[in-house]
């Protein structure tokens, strides 16, 4: 059983019970659900991910002391801890007492600051260009089982993706990283016989290309360690994962290199094909630098187009 499942499943049995006995005065205004850190938010654990940090529980999210005293919530934090420690052979780890569990009692204002800096969640046009892309990926991720308050649910979808203006400030910067690692730096790497550089070309041109996939697709990219998963359940641009993965694994003899400067065209093409498609580029040429230049000049706020080009990348 996947790990939402069975979160979802442990709380039917024992969370909402418990709420409903021991809390009926709180328990619309909790929100219960399983977010954050751990491949089970996104459906990605398998038997592997169960070697380490996979437990059976869910998360209550609670208002801010202003509204729930410490009382109450420490009420509540052992009334969590008293719920089965195993279910369907999965075991409940004991909550921490100085925190960093992934599950149990967590305060709103705690969660967000947390992962956005900002205890409200309402995040500043700046904010969105100092949050890891992969907090943005863990916030939009998994599943609320109830939030009849609206308290997360609100900021949850506010998050789903970037502002215009940030999303054309980044899909710039990757379109700028992979035009001068893939179309320009590799061929000369190549040529000086600087294996060691040529392969960190064709890493940084893999990676500003998953980038920009998932930044068309509307999506976060998740952490380094799922993209290649999450790229191929892309509804536009999965097929890439194959020959993405074939520039980073092939070795660069004089035929592979060859192979992979016409690889690195092809690719760029696709994504300029895209880019046109939505008038997102003026640009008719096939070098990503202009494009991404292009891209940037579509920038409506001037603070922001005028920042360096690399600057969200």
């Amino acid at each position: 059983m996947k790990g939402l499942e069975l979160a979802r499943k442990y709380y039917q049995d024992f969370g909402a019970p418990m709420l409903h006995e021991q809390f009926p005065e709180w328990e619309h205004r909790i929100a219960a659900g399983l977010i954050g850190s751990g491949s089970e938010c996104f459906g990605y654990d398998d038997e592997i991910s169960q070697d380490h940090d996979f437990e059976v529980g869910f998360c209550l999210f609670i208002p801010g002391e202003e509204i729930m005293d410490r009382q109450t919530a420490f009420r509540l934090e052992r009334a969590y801890a008293k719920l089965p420690g195993e279910f369907l052979g999965v075991s409940k780890s004991r909550i921490d007492p100085v925190g960093g569990s992934r599950h149990g009692v967590i305060r709103i204002p705690d969660f967000f600051t947390e992962k956005l800096g900002r205890s409200d969640g309402h995040l500043l046009l700046s904010d969105w260009f100092r949050i890891p892309e992969t907090s943005l990926f863990e916030m939009t991720h998994g599943t609320l089982f109830t939030d009849e308050s609206g308290l997360l649910t609100q900021v949850l979808e506010e998050l789903r993706f970037y502002p215009d203006d940030v999303f054309l400030k980044k899909l710039a910067g990757e379109l700028l990283m992979m035009g001068q690692a893939g179309q320009y730096n590799y061929a000369r790497c190549t040529a000086r016989g600087d294996s060691g550089a040529a392969q960190l070309c064709l890493f940084e041109f893999s990676k500003a290309a998953m980038h920009t996939a998932f930044l068309l697709n509307g999506r976060y990219e998740p952490y380094y360690k799922w993209q290649f998963r999450a790229l191929k359940d892309l509804p536009l641009f999965g097929e890439l994962a194959e020959p993405l993965e074939y520039l980073l694994s092939s070795p660069n003899t004089p035929e592979e290199v060859r192979e992979k400067q016409i690889l690195i065209e092809d690719l760029a093409g696709v994504f300029i094909a895209e880019l046109m498609d939505r008038s997102l580029t003026k640009a008719t040429c096939g070098d990503l630098e202009k494009h991404a230049y292009s891209v940037n000049d579509h920038i409506r706020d001037a603070s922001i187009r005028n920042l360096h080009i690399l600057t969200a990348v």
